[in-house]
């Protein structure tokens, strides 16, 4: 599914470390998770729900973070969002851990390795992962998310956001609420985009964040994303203005400062389903919303079938029925309409994929992680 994430079905786990024993202590970040959850569980963002974003502060071991990321990645089908803020080290070989308040430098064990994060992250069925790190030498995990995550992630792939390059340090100014990208990150989320659209997609928000920090002489963000995965919605665009002119509503249907997506500019199949995904995003109502709205019946599944299909619907009652219940205007159905027969008439008909996802049972969690860092239990008879 594009766009807006189930809000039922996504988990987020935001994760800060604030206090060191043996490095510079980052006040900022106390103030960096209770600010982000809010935003994530706003009705003007993903509306999680309090229980489904769990908020880690200073975690004593690896297993305080592992543990919650690791259960959060079972229970999500939709979305997870993983937020790290604090010190980013490296060990003796280059590769990324996270600081915990005891860690030292160059002593991976002391900390969470960026590995064994990935594969509590990959050890669930979530369909997109977006992991979001604000720590020094973040941008290392780059090369760390590799084929299997994005082969992995079923349908939009996976995006990371680092705050800082492969060699690059974050940077926490004294005296901010927040470090200098969160800070950046919730003015964004908060304040919106200027002549951005009424939603801010990951990909628009990144841009922003670089254009920013850099007219501010501060670290540039970094990211990575599989397929689609800069399309995911964060959350409204408080400076979105609907346009008004002859021109724009001509081109897009209006209704109550809604701008709904143009049909007229689809050519592909793809680019229909992908279409109908924002129409729902942009609606604001859920998958059992629409369903609930849908006359006559279009159960959720159905729905979920139909956004997540790669060839055209043979029918055009179930994208009729879809878009009414989104509360698309009747005329503006029409033009969809119009577009779905021009793109039917262009394209050669194959066999419908099957796409829904098995719902027989969960596959066992990958337990890579647990076994690699399991401490081993002294005098042991």
């Amino acid at each position: 599914m594009k766009g807006l994430p189930e809000a039922a079905a996504s988990r987020a786990v935001l994760v800060g470390v604030a206090q060191y024993m043996g490095l510079e202590a980052l006040p900022a970040v106390a103030n960096n998770l209770p600010a982000l959850a809010d935003v994530l569980t706003g009705s003007g963002s993903w509306g999680l729900a309090p229980e489904h974003c769990a908020v880690v502060a200073e975690p004593a071991n690896p297993q305080d973070v592992l543990e919650p990321v690791a259960e959060g990645a079972g229970t999500a089908r939709d979305t997870l969002l993983v937020y790290f803020a604090g010190h980013g080290l490296t060990d003796g070989r280059g590769e990324l851990f996270l600081g915990l308040p005891g860690s030292q430098q160059g002593r991976s064990y002391t900390g969470v390795p960026y590995a064994m994060l990935r594969d509590a992250i990959m050890s669930g069925r979530a369909r997109r992962h977006v992991i979001i790190l604000d720590c020094c030498f973040s941008g290392r995990a780059l090369g760390t998310m590799g084929a299997s995550m994005a082969d992995q992630a079923q349908i939009d792939g996976s995006y990371l956001l680092a705050a800082a390059p492969e060699t690059g340090l974050a940077l926490a100014p004294p005296g901010e609420r927040y470090t200098a990208f969160t800070g950046e990150l919730l003015e964004v989320l908060g304040n919106g985009i200027e002549d951005g659209e009424a939603w801010l997609d990951l990909e628009s928000v990144y841009r922003q964040l670089r254009s920013a920090l850099g007219a501010k002489g501060r670290p540039l963000p970094q990211k990575r994303d599989r397929n689609t995965a800069g399309r995911l919605l964060l959350g409204r665009n408080h400076a979105y203005k609907p346009w008004t002119s002859t021109a724009v509503a001509a081109a897009a249907a209006l209704q109550d400062g809604v701008r709904w997506p143009d049909p007229d500019a689809l050519e592909t199949a793809e680019e229909f389903i992908e279409a109908l995904g924002h129409v729902r995003a942009i609606s604001g109502r859920s998958v059992q919303a629409v369903s609930d709205n849908a006359r006559p019946s279009l159960s959720p599944s159905a729905i979920s079938s139909l956004l997540n299909r790669r060839t055209l619907p043979r029918s055009w009652k179930s994208p009729e029925i879809f878009l009414h219940a989104c509360g698309l205007p009747a005329d503006h159905v029409r033009r969809w309409q119009a577009v779905w027969e021009r793109i039917k008439a262009n394209t050669v008909m194959r066999p419908d994929e099957t796409e829904q996802e098995s719902e027989k049972g969960t596959p066992p969690m990958d337990r890579g992680w647990r076994t690699r860092f399991s401490p081993r239990r002294a005098n042991r008879p």
